[in-house]
């Protein structure tokens, strides 16, 4: 008994680190999980709490709406043209921007002008009456595919084939 408390009293040096692992352990998982996540609660409350009518949202089931009417704890969201549904405000998990109108008009037109200039500027790249047929390994096949063309084609089954089980003999 007296050479436990002998050893116990040489590894005093350790106590003090051991000390600063158990409070710095803590301190670290506050720091890295509990205040980020609080933090990210807080946004989400703020924007939730914050929706007004006319808003589009995204719902954490992954459905657009636009919001028709706010209540304390609810939400009326309209889904499609006069399909109006309830939800609880926890349910919105983003308010969605809108790009301008004017912005998407001139988005069609540019399209448009591209499609015009592709089919000015197109290039018939397809060879006279020969195929090509290429393996994995990159290699051609148009002898093999013009060989193929001669031969009759395999014919395949159509539909289900029904076989007649065979007796079996008991055991």
């Amino acid at each position: 008994m007296g050479s436990d408390m002998i050893l116990a009293a040489e590894s005093g040096g350790s106590g003090a680190f051991n000390l600063l692992l158990l409070l710095a352990v803590p301190l670290v998982f506050y720091f890295l999980l509990i205040r980020p996540q609080s933090k990210r609660r807080k946004e989400q409350m703020q924007m939730q709490n914050d929706i007004q009518p006319g808003v589009r949202v995204l719902t954490t089931s992954g459905m657009r709406a636009t919001v028709v009417e706010v209540d304390d704890d609810g939400l009326v969201l309209e889904i499609a043209d006069g399909v109006e549904v309830s939800f609880v405000k926890q349910a919105v998990m983003q308010v969605l921007k809108d790009p301008e109108p004017d912005e998407l008009e001139d988005e069609d037109d540019d399209l448009d002008e591209d499609a015009e200039r592709d089919e000015d500027d197109a290039v018939d790249l397809t060879k006279d009456d020969a195929e090509v047929v290429l393996s994995k390994d990159g290699d051609t096949e148009a002898e093999d595919a013009a060989a193929d063309e001669d031969l009759e084609p395999e014919s395949k089954p159509k539909g289900k084939t029904k076989v007649k089980a065979a007796d079996k003999p008991s055991a």
